[in-house]
């Protein structure tokens, strides 16, 4: 981004052949950690070509913070005809009005939204030419207190043991808060329904083998351990976008890790200020979750999951009693062990830069998952 002048009112940069009119650059957008608006469009524009690719075709959600995280935010869909003409908006009918949405498509477009004041980016799950149909689906693993992301790190080991069974892959990154996400993509021939469904009923498995580390209960004030949520699946709902910045104290960032990494993550070392080395000298770790793509048909016929499907919590949460897994699931082990045992569990997705594993292939996952570090963190929105 070259920036001509003082970052004091109102000036003109160009990006990537774009110009755009900016203010304001040294407005203290994180007071605690001092990092100004100038700062998050110059990580946007840096992390553009390894971001953009996770956002093209996708409308965004975004959030708008004009003073920083300490002021008044508010959400915001619809893009008006102010914005520069060359960013691109798709309009999508919303029962009685319609709504244009951003696509991200350019680094400027980034810049763009770096100045409007946009904190976190959240893309959709499905694409413009397909919007009823998602090619990503989301594990959004959510702890309560006293769970932190350590317990969140836990179930993710054990979605994946579950999702291994059937032979799929999921690629995780953390939330930028106290969670973890795992991206399972898929081909495009699901509703956004029969994925919720499908979700549910993995979240609802895993809560039967680990009753008391996991929750199935939707109510935030009534939760304890962490929560699976399944809703995030539904048409519209969205989760941060990878490598996209969160409003939290630190400037965190939403992450990619390896499998390998997850057990020693600490989410919060991952910021404005460091993610831009990662990405310099890892690449994209999570090209996967574009081009790995997978059917979950056979494991959901092998859940039974031919409609009608309801998610309810377990009688002990308030629900009307638990699902039973089929026999082929009963005695499935999903008992955590210690995180010496499988700490460098983790498979090198298909296509992905072999520089994120030392260029080696790391040994393949075994059958339980590691138990990470348990953590005493405030609890946090993926």
């Amino acid at each position: 981004m070259k920036q001509p002048g003082s970052s004091r009112g109102r000036l003109f940069v160009t990006v990537a052949g774009r110009e755009l009119s900016v203010s304001n650059l040294d407005k203290v957008f994180w007071p605690g950690d001092g990092y100004t608006k100038g700062d998050l469009i110059e990580y946007l524009v840096t992390a553009a070509p390894y971001l953009l690719p996770h956002l093209a075709g996708r409308p965004l959600n975004l959030t708008r913070y004009p003073d920083g995280i300490g002021g008044k935010s508010f959400y915001q869909k619809d893009i008006p005809g102010t914005a520069p003409p060359w960013v691109r908006t798709v309009t999508i009918a919303h029962g009685d009005h319609d709504v244009n949405y951003c696509l991200a498509d350019s680094p400027a477009t980034l810049a763009w939204l770096g100045q409007w004041g946009c904190l976190e980016i959240h893309p959709w799950l499905s694409r413009v030419d397909r919007l009823d149909n998602p090619d990503l689906v989301v594990f959004d693993l959510d702890p309560t207190p006293p769970a932190g992301f350590g317990e969140a790190v836990e179930i993710a080991f054990a979605v994946r043991r579950l999702l291994s069974e059937h032979g799929l892959r999921a690629y995780p990154k953390t939330s930028g808060a106290t969670g973890v996400h795992l991206y399972l993509p898929v081909i495009r021939r699901f509703t956004y329904k029969e994925v919720e469904r499908y979700v549910g009923r993995v979240a609802d498995i895993i809560h039967q083998a680990l009753p008391g580390r996991t929750t199935r209960e939707r109510s935030v004030a009534r939760r304890r351990g962490v929560y699976i949520d399944h809703l995030q699946n539904i048409k519209g709902k969205t989760l941060a976008a990878v490598y996209g910045p969160r409003p939290r104290p630190g400037a965190p960032v939403s992450t990619p890790v390896t499998w390998e990494e997850l057990p020693g993550v600490r989410p919060e070392e991952w910021n404005l200020r460091t993610v831009p080395g990662r990405l310099a000298r890892l690449g994209d770790i999570f090209a996967g979750a574009l081009a790995d793509i997978q059917d979950p048909g056979p494991m959901m016929a092998a859940l039974g999951l031919t409609g009608g499907y309801e998610p309810t919590a377990p009688a002990s949460e308030g629900g009307q009693g638990r699902w039973e897994p089929t026999d082929g699931l009963r005695n499935l082990n999903l008992t955590p062990v210690s995180s010496e045992a499988r700490r460098g569990a983790s498979s090198l997705p298909p296509g992905a830069d072999r520089r994120a594993y030392g260029g080696k292939r790391p040994p393949e996952p075994g059958p339980e998952p590691p138990t990470a570090p348990r953590s005493s963190e405030p609890a946090g929105r993926g």
